[in-house]
Order: C-alpha cells, then sequence, then structure tokens
C-alpha cells in the first residue's frame, strides 16, 4: 500500500516502515561516528521504542556495545492500519542490533502491569543475567495501578490559576491565544499517578528482589524544567508536580542503591520535538523559536545527540557525574544559557501568525514532527508501495 500520513491535532495516525528505519539508521550512524563509551553491558530500557528512550537504546547498544531488552507498548500493522511508528523504529533497531552480533529483545505490552515486569524478570534471568543500567522513559497519559486496579488519567494544566499564552497550529501557521482552566485536586492526584515515580520505584524493587541488578547499577529517568515562558503549563502546572514526584523517587533510589555502590538520576533534557510535546499547549511555539536560535548558533542537538551527551559525559565520563544543587544531571545545559533564552524571549514578544516562519523555526519543528513517524525523510520514495507488515525479531 502507498503510506501518507494522517493527522488528527498532534497526532499522525499512520507511520511508514522505511521512513522510521531510516530515522533510526541515522541515529545508529551519528553513534557510530562518535568515540566509543566504556559504558553498560546489560541494559534494560523501559519506555524504548520513541524519543529519548529509543536514543538512550541506541546509544547503549551502539555506543557502549550492551546487550539490551526494550520494553514498550505499540502495536503491529492490522488490515489497512499500520503499525505504530515505535512498532517500525524497535523492528530497525532490533534489526540492526542483531547484525552488530549484540543481544537485543523487545518485550510489547504495559510497562505499568506486573505481567510485563515478571516477563521482563524472566527474559534478564534467562538471557542476561543481570542489568548494570536501567533506564526509565515511559510517556503514557493513562496507567492502570497493578496492585488496586484504579485508572488514572493524566492532564496538562496549570495549578491554581487559570493560564493564556500563545501558542501554534503547527500545521497551519496561525499563532493564537490559549488559555487553559487549573487542574482539579483530583486531576493533579492522577497525573502524579501516572507520571510520577512510583512505577520507576516498583520497577527497581522487583529488579532488586529478584538480584537482577549488578553491584553498582545505575538507573536514570527523564524530566524537563524549561524557561519562565512554559513554567505555567510545564514545571509549575501537573507535569512539573508529577517531574517532582519522579525527582523524589530518584534521591530514595539513589540511597537505595547507594548501599550496594549504585545510583539513581533524573537527567534534565532539551526541548524537543516528541508526540508527547506535541500535545503541550505553548511548548511547539517556544520550541520553534528555541531551534531557530540554536541552530544559528551551533547549538542545536537532537535526542540522539542528547543521549550521546548523556551517556559520553555525564554517566560514563570521566570522573564524578555532574549535577545541579538538587542532584540533577542537566544536558538541558545548552538551552538554558542566558543568551540563548534572551534571544528567544525577545522573539516571543513578536511572534505573530504573521511573521512565525520568519521569527522561528515552525518549518523545521513541523518536518520534525513528521519524520517521528517515518515521513517527510530524505531518500524514501512515499509514492511507492510499501508493506506495513513488519516483524520485530527477538519479540518475546
Amino acid at each position: 500500500m502507498i503510506i501518507q500520513p494522517k493527522t488528527r491535532g498532534f497526532i499522525c495516525t499512520t507511520a511508514h516502515p522505511q521512513g522510521c528505519a531510516a530515522q533510526v539508521q541515522r541515529q545508529i550512524d551519528y553513534v557510530k561516528g562518535k568515540p566509543a563509551i566504556q559504558g553498560p553491558r546489560n541494559v534494560l530500557v523501559v519506555g524504548a521504542s520513541t524519543g529519548y528512550g529509543l536514543a538512550s537504546r541506541i546509544v547503549a547498544a551502539f555506543g557502549s556495545g550492551a546487550n539490551t531488552i526494550g520494553v514498550y507498548f505499540d502495536k503491529a500493522a492490522e488490515g489497512a492500519r499500520t503499525a505504530s511508528a515505535g512498532w517500525y523504529n524497535s523492528a530497525a533497531f532490533e534489526e540492526a542490533a542483531s547484525e552488530q552480533g549484540t543481544k537485543s529483545y523487545s518485550i510489547v505490552g504495559d510497562a505499568f502491569s506486573d505481567e510485563i515486569k515478571a516477563k521482563t524478570i524472566d527474559l534478564i534471568r534467562t538471557e542476561l543475567g543481570q542489568i548494570d543500567l536501567v533506564v526509565y522513559s515511559v510517556a503514557s497519559p493513562r496507567r492502570t495501578h497493578p496492585k488496586t486496579g484504579e485508572v488514572f488519567s493524566s492532564v496538562i494544566k496549570p495549578l491554581g490559576e487559570t493560564y493564556t499564552n500563545k501558542t501554534v497550529n503547527f500545521h497551519s501557521g496561525e499563532v493564537s491565544k490559549a488559555t487553559i482552566e487549573p487542574a482539579t485536586e483530583e486531576e493533579l492526584r492522577q497525573t502524579i499517578a501516572v507520571m510520577g515515580g512510583e512505577d520507576w520505584q516498583m520497577w527497581i524493587d522487583e529488579l532488586q528482589a529478584a538480584g537482577l541488578l549488578a553491584e553498582g547499577a545505575t538507573t536514570v529517568a527523564y524530566s524537563y524544567i524549561g524557561p519562565e515562558i512554559t513554567h505555567a503549563v510545564y514545571r509549575e502546572g501537573t507535569i512539573g508536580a508529577a517531574k517532582n514526584d519522579l525527582e523524589a523517587t530518584a534521591h530514595n533510589l539513589n540511597k537505595q542503591l547507594g548501599e550496594s555502590g549504585g545510583r539513581a538520576y533524573v537527567s534534565v533534557n532539551k526541548a524537543l520535538v516528541t508526540q508527547s510535546s506535541s500535545a503541550i499547549p505553548v511548548v511547539p511555539l517556544y520550541i520553534s523559536a528555541l531551534y531557530k536560535v540554536m541552530k544559528e548558533k551551533g547549538l542545536h542537538e537532537g535526542c540522539i545527540e542528547q543521549m550521546y551527551r548523556l551517556f559520553s559525559e555525564r554517566l560514563y565520563g570521566e570522573g564524578k557525574t555532574l549535577v545541579d544543587d538538587k542532584g540533577l544531571i542537566r544536558v538541558d545545559d545548552w538551552e538554558m544559557r542566558p543568551e540563548i533564552q534572551q534571544e528567544v524571549a525577545k522573539l516571543w514578544t513578536d511572534l505573530t501568525t504573521e511573521n512565525v516562519y520568519e521569527l522561528s523555526d515552525l518549518e523545521g519543528y513541523r518536518r520534525e514532527f513528521f519524520q517521528l513517524f517515518g515521513f517527510e525523510t530524505d531518500g524514501i520514495d512515499y509514492e511507492a508501495d510499501a508493506n506495513p507488515d513488519v516483524a520485530i525479531k527477538n519479540l518475546k
């Protein structure tokens, strides 16, 4: 079938297998072109099929030669419906890892569930023995609690007061005002339950209880802080409250793992085009302005560049891992440079529908959004027939 992008709001409902494979190969080629990392040997990535999770798995496998297990919740093609982008990404990763000769396995299912945790533990015990790095990179709008069965749904809302600021429809280029009502206490509770640190803690507890964490094992989860422009809807909103919970979990885990020489971190990463960030009002316009400034200064990084820097300079660099006064790893340091933020803030003030393509990199944002799903990728013939039914090697 000929596969074209079909969008519904901030979601693309189709994905292109060859385009996704090309995007994965580009990331692999980037890592192979950099110096090798003296890093982990056996890695578990929970949330491994897109974004920072996928990039982490690629850096581990192709930068450090690590064996990996990826856990993710993606769907295969069915009838006229394509598979999800994460399915195609993972198929391409597994193929490349197999060619390299490193062990890699995929587990598809709900990472929040006891069933998937148990299945992963059995696989680690059988195939890898022990894990020395656990990457937790789960992004989901809902979570079913494995013990109580309660279903939680997250919201992206401010706390306390109604919030109004500029936003953009990245398909049409229309700049408008977005007004978001504050979250209720119940919405806040549920958002923390979905996006906070409880499930990360459960993963580490179960791996540790099973004796599957190597001595000195590391675990890392990902967060974002960002500038004043986005604080009300992000860092000081429901998502920020969930990230505060995630960071508190990291401190608990650091003490827990520290008894055997291990460590736990939250890495604060740069704002990037992801399926998650596309859903947050204000953020796509901010990212478009940020991209323009950082590209002009030669400081722009994507997921793979960020994760290579995290692994090579922070987690496994020479000397002690650098953290800020809150114990956070900051690979958003280039984004948050004062001169970068000053220029972005100036652009923000002037941005309108009429000048958005001139004053920001909205076209780059839009293109990157479609590339998440394998579209608008150089070297792919999108008028040619493509088989949407792609198998994943080593799928358990």
